[in-house]
């Protein structure tokens, strides 16, 4: 496995509501996809190597120490060095998009804080997942970097740039303090030749402090729920409502590994938990707009409003076919590396649960379900009554035989359970008779055929013997108490079989044939969250206290977290990931209730 230049923890996130940009500690943007998250990347070096397209400027301090935080209460990212010469920074955001003809841009602000130091800049773009043919011309001070079939970029700022093939070059130094500014964007976007980034730095601030002080949460580890409402955010369209599941692609579970997947579009399930972490918090608006999406999802559904996808693309389109990158050697030389995501095909009976639930939360904390959205919630729970009862390919999206898996059962007792009490709080028109035994239904099938009495547990798959981390949701839920004998004997042995110093697999693979991949995979970050909420719900506080503070520990030095840890707890897979940080919120939420003392009125 060839050395990893950048890790994956290395990394801050900056965005503007419509696409993201990951720069890592030692100045280098080295991933960045335009004009949208789910578009082409432009800076693909974090999957295969510089030549793939990055944008760097550093002091020439190879000694020097390195650091990064992000201005507090935003998401505007600084990068820092701190050397024997001075103290050099260079601050990243990108101005929010408000309007339908806006396009996203980066501005890299550059200061000397003192002493004085010389900086190289860099930036050589690659359209088209470093596929393209991109080409470097010069034009009245500024770089256009252009491909056919592919949008013209250019580069700006106060400097004499030269060429190097496909790259912009620049050398220059800064006194104390001095500084440059350089704006990356679209070839005809005006914004790169205003004189105003003074005002555009001021009110990118603004807007990212004024979201956060939305926020109602005033308990204990207030800075990391902050930090991950923020994330959340940043995963989310302004334009069409919609919540990413992770900002990137084919960063791997496995090193070296073949689980390297495609995680920028909305899954039903991630963006549902998204909605009511968002809630939970104060966040209304985000509530009301991914309920509208979803409205569009259920319309684009190939007029079968009752049968939804697992996932769309970002803008409500349906289809998101899975390719491979054959030109990308990988992160650490991980392959294939895939674009579009063929989960969209596979029947998840979960995902009626998920978004029932955000739908029910949605009612209660914020806007009213129309008339036209009670019809298609209606049409669905008809169809989790027809249809329960079939194997699918569950939460964990098993590319082999289709199961009968518990957390398919549970979410789809949540889906009728939530209706049911909607249609009551809502007085809307329900078939009491049908929903009310199918949901009964289920409830027995669970007790039935998924309690392993020769184990004293509950199990993952019908009449099976093992379990998984999706099971630590039964409580949370409340299906099950999460005092109850039961419930307390299965939470033991998830303990006992998935759990190491606090990081929980979500099952292991020997015991699960229809994982149907080659290799392992890290802990899932989320399903640690998960484990330590359940031991607070069980009343085991100090020990679901430590494993939480030991779970912050492994967030990287900005407070992201990916989908997985390796065994030293460091970051694998997709980045930031919206499932471990909304894990986060909901675990930090119910344990600084639990330790204040307060009664925890508000649980999902």
């Amino acid at each position: 496995m060839s050395e990893i230049k950048r890790k994956i923890e290395d990394h801050g996130v900056i965005g503007d509501l419509q696409t993201c940009a990951l720069i890592a500690n030692d100045g280098t943007i080295d991933y960045f996809c335009w004009p949208d998250l789910d578009s082409p990347s432009v800076f693909t070096a974090l999957l295969d190597g510089d030549e793939a397209g990055i944008f760097s400027i550093a002091p020439d301090w190879p000694d020097a120490r390195r650091q990064q935080l992000y201005l507090p209460d935003t998401t505007l990212l600084q990068t820092r060095w701190l050397g024997d010469d001075g103290v050099a920074e260079i601050t990243d955001y990108m101005p929010i998009c408000h309007q339908e003809d806006d396009r996203p841009r980066i501005i890299r602000r550059i200061k000397m804080v003192h002493g004085e130091a010389n900086f190289t800049l860099r930036c050589a773009p690659v359209h088209d997942y470093a596929r393209a043919n991109t080409q470097a011309s010069q034009k009245e001070g500024s770089v256009l970097f252009s491909a056919e079939g592919q949008p013209t970029l250019r580069l700006c700022g106060n400097v004499a740039f030269t060429l190097n093939g496909n790259a912009a070059e620049a050398r220059f130094t800064l006194k104390n303090g001095e500084h440059r500014e350089f704006i990356f964007g679209c070839a005809d976007d005006k914004h790169l030749d205003e004189e105003v980034t003074e005002r555009c730095f001021q009110e990118t601030l603004n807007y990212w402090r004024n979201w956060s002080a939305k926020s109602n949460y005033k308990g204990r580890w207030q800075e990391m729920v902050n930090r991950s409402a923020l994330t959340l955010k940043l995963l989310t369209s302004w334009k069409h409502g919609s919540i990413a599941a992770a900002a990137t692609f084919g960063l791997p579970e496995e090193p070296g590994g073949e689980r390297n997947w495609d995680y920028r579009a909305t899954w039903l399930r991630d963006a549902s938990f998204s909605v009511y972490a968002l809630m939970r918090l104060g966040y209304i608006e985000e509530a009301k707009h991914f309920t509208h999406w979803v409205g569009r999802c259920v319309e684009n559904s190939h007029h079968d409003v009752e049968k939804l996808q697992v996932m769309y693309r970002l803008d409500s389109g349906t289809e998101l076919h899975e390719t491979e990158l054959l030109n990308l050697s990988g992160y650490a030389d991980s392959t294939p590396v895939r674009i579009g995501n063929d989960a969209w095909n596979q029947t998840q009976l979960d995902i009626y649960g998920e978004l029932m639930d955000a739908v029910y939360l949605a009612n209660k904390y914020g806007e009213a379900i129309s008339h036209r959205g009670w019809l298609h919630v209606s049409k669905m729970i008809d169809y989790v009554c027809d249809n329960w009862n079939q194997p699918d390919a569950g939460i964990w999206e098993m590319r082999g035989e289709p199961q009968h898996f518990l957390h398919s059962r549970l979410m789809c007792w949540v889906a009728l359970d939530r209706a049911l009490r909607l249609g009551d709080k809502r007085s809307l028109s329900v078939n009491w008779e049908r929903w009310g035994k199918a949901r009964d239904a289920i409830r027995d099938d669970i007790w039935q055929n998924f309690w392993n009495a020769d184990r004293g547990h509950f199990v993952a798959t019908r009449h099976g013997d093992f379990v998984d981390a999706s099971m630590l949701l039964m409580p949370l839920v409340r299906f099950v108490g999460a005092t109850d004998p039961d419930w307390l004997a299965t939470l033991d042995t998830i303990k006992e079989n998935l759990v190491t110093d606090g990081l929980v697999k979500r099952y292991n693979i020997a015991e699960t044939p229809s994982d149907g991949l080659e290799g392992e995979e890290g802990a899932f970050v989320a399903c640690s969250f998960w484990y330590v909420e359940c031991l607070a719900r069980a009343g085991r506080v100090s020990e679901a206290h430590f494993e939480f503070e030991k779970l912050l520990s492994y967030a990287n030095p900005l407070g992201l977290y990916a989908e997985e840890f390796d065994k030293q707890g460091r970051a694998l897979g997709n980045t930031p990931q919206a499932l471990s940080h909304l894990a986060l919120i909901s675990a930090a939420f119910f344990l600084n209730r639990k330790l204040s003392g307060d009664d925890p009125l508000w649980q999902p």
